[in-house]
């Protein structure tokens, strides 16, 4: 702690202990000032501004056909381009999904990647508990009937789920739920 006299204060006795400002007075001035200037602050009025969302776009990719696709047999594929991390599979698992499509609403894809440390998720689609993993490095497990949800491991976010769209019997990839480990925008390799 440094002299109370070598900061340039000449106080002395009790006059010192009205010179120095403790934690506690410090805080309340602090907060007393915050409080002071978030109200002097202009509003405009109490009227939100509006700001443009910022949209995405998806190729639109032909990935199967509803007719061709096996129960609990996956179909692999690469979406949204052919870069590093995009391996996912499309899997009709008989059971209603979340984001499923086809009459049974069953019809799902997702990204491959744990997200966790990205592990590869290839061959690990488990048709009895209709899950994906556990990822070989931390043996995280994704519920793909509920939008890829952790059901167990190390991971802290849901699985990307490609968004489809049904054209007659045409399955079409469109979009991306969640964001593709490695990456800080799904559409850049």
């Amino acid at each position: 702690m440094t002299d109370h006299n070598a900061t340039g204060c000449s106080c002395s006795g009790e006059v010192k202990k009205a010179c120095t400002v403790n934690r506690r007075q410090f805080l309340f001035a602090s907060g007393a000032t915050t409080f002071a200037v978030m109200v002097a602050m202009p509003t405009r009025h109490g009227q939100a501004e509006q700001v443009p969302a910022l949209v995405s776009t998806y190729p639109r990719k032909l990935i199967g056909k509803l007719s061709e696709l096996e129960q609990d047999v996956p179909v692999e594929f690469y979406y949204p381009d052919e870069g590093d991390y995009s391996d996912s599979i499309l899997v009709k698992t008989g059971t209603e999904c979340g984001g499923g499509i086809g009459p049974q609403k069953d019809v799902v894809a997702f990204n491959l990647t744990c997200t966790h440390q990205g592990g590869s998720l290839y061959d690990t689609y488990k048709g009895e508990h209709k899950v994906l993993g556990p990822c070989p490095l931390h043996l995280s497990t994704y519920d793909v009937t509920r939008h890829g949800i952790l059901v167990s491991g190390q991971a802290y976010q849901s699985l990307p789920q490609v968004l489809l769209e049904l054209d007659g019997d045409d399955i079409y990839a469109v979009g991306m739920f969640g964001l593709i480990y490695g990456r800080y925008d799904n559409l850049i390799a």
